[in-house]
């Protein structure tokens, strides 16, 4: 199989990171206005493909049995590579026998001194040595060569499927509405359940200057959420690359542990507004809204000096990252400034919204809030 990505490109990564929250909240919102009737969707038909098609899953979600013509092409995908791993140790081995033997042949030359015959065997070992790595080496490109093939023609028909999906799914879903009864199809409004601390009383309090904190904080925070179906992706790509492919990557586990980092950073402040912090409300829970509010205000205070620290200091840490351009060590080489950047940022969206919280708990108990 052709060599996939070993080392993700640098534009790819930081461009994912922004384009595929915008992308993936598109989609999901076009979904949800458009009413399930239970047919075939195109959306869900190119996610199979994308993600299972070498396996024809995306022709068998549209009960189509030309789901079947993929199958033996990813059965000898598999097969190939398993033959390249077991040949590849032959290579190897009867390789560095060459290399003895080449290296054996140089330090015979000068000491031998005029003995033609020790000459003579070290030049017969030698290409006997290289007889055997030619031998090895012509049925591991044998097997790359073959996998290559059944490689391009199962992406070539990948490739055809994709410019045919969308009328192979017009098809089924006009199918299933001829043979289906006649029914008035309602939008599906997902339930939302919240879960985590909620004990917080600001939740509902409102005010004009402390919404558009909150909406800030609520826009990032979802944006950054989308990042957890990116693993998703990135981790099935890593698992099938590996052990499917031969091809595995340096990339996948630094890339994902750096945007979880990030996606800490970034999501503080909208858990705080949801109230999803860990709390110790053994005695806060039974507090009435009034006390409740005065608790966090005399808390406050805490808050707001480990906020103020994390600020400074990270800002002063980030800073340095950007102006040296500090980057990854590995192979990959990924920039490491706009990753540390995430957390002035983030101390800086958390102090924003402690500041809202302490606004809306004065306004409850000065009874101003509704």
């Amino acid at each position: 199989m052709p060599s996939l990505g070993f080392v993700l490109p640098h534009w790819l990564y930081w461009s994912g990171l922004v384009l595929f929250p915008l992308i993936a909240a598109y989609l999901a919102s076009r979904q949800l206005k458009k009413p399930q009737d239970g047919r075939p969707s195109l959306a869900i038909a190119y996610l199979f493909w994308l993600l299972a098609g070498y396996l024809g899953i995306h022709r068998f979600y549209l009960r189509s049995a030309w789901g079947f013509v993929f199958i033996p092409f990813f059965l000898g995908i598999v097969y190939c590579n398993a033959q390249v791993r077991d040949v590849r140790d032959d290579t190897s081995r009867t390789f560095a026998a060459m290399e003895s033997a080449q290296t054996a042949l140089a330090q015979a030359q000068p000491a031998a001194g005029g003995d033609a015959a020790a000459l003579d065997k070290a030049r017969a070992e030698l290409a006997a040595r290289e007889r055997e790595y030619a031998a090895a080496k012509a049925v591991t490109d044998h097997w790359i060569s073959l996998v290559r093939w059944v490689a391009g023609a199962l992406g070539l028909m990948l490739l055809v499927d994709a410019a045919l999906l969308p009328g192979a799914v017009r098809r089924r879903r006009a199918l299933e509405q001829a043979t289906a009864e006649p029914q008035h199809a309602q939008p599906v409004v997902p339930e939302i359940h919240e879960g985590g601390v909620g004990e917080d009383p600001t939740i509902a309090v409102h005010s004009p200057f402390t919404d558009r904190i909150d909406a800030i904080n609520v826009k990032i925070g979802e944006f950054v959420a989308w990042w957890a179906v990116i693993a998703v992706f990135v981790y099935y790509y890593e698992v099938m690359a590996r052990f499917v492919f031969n091809s595995p990557t340096n990339w996948v586990h630094e890339s994902m542990f750096l945007m979880f980092g990030m996606q800490y950073m970034l999501c503080g402040a909208f858990a705080y507004f949801q109230d999803q912090h860990v709390r110790v409300d053994v005695v806060y829970t039974h507090f009435s809204t009034r006390g409740k509010a005065i608790a966090d205000i005399v808390s406050s205070l805490f808050f707001f000096i480990f906020v103020g620290t994390m600020l400074w200091t990270s800002a002063r840490f980030a800073l340095d990252a950007v102006q040296v351009g500090e980057h990854s060590f590995t192979e990959w080489g990924v920039q490491y400034w706009p990753v540390k950047l995430t957390m002035p940022i983030g101390a800086a969206l958390l102090l924003l919204q402690g500041i809202s919280k302490l606004v809306k708990d004065i306004m409850i108990v000065t009874k101003r809030a509704a």
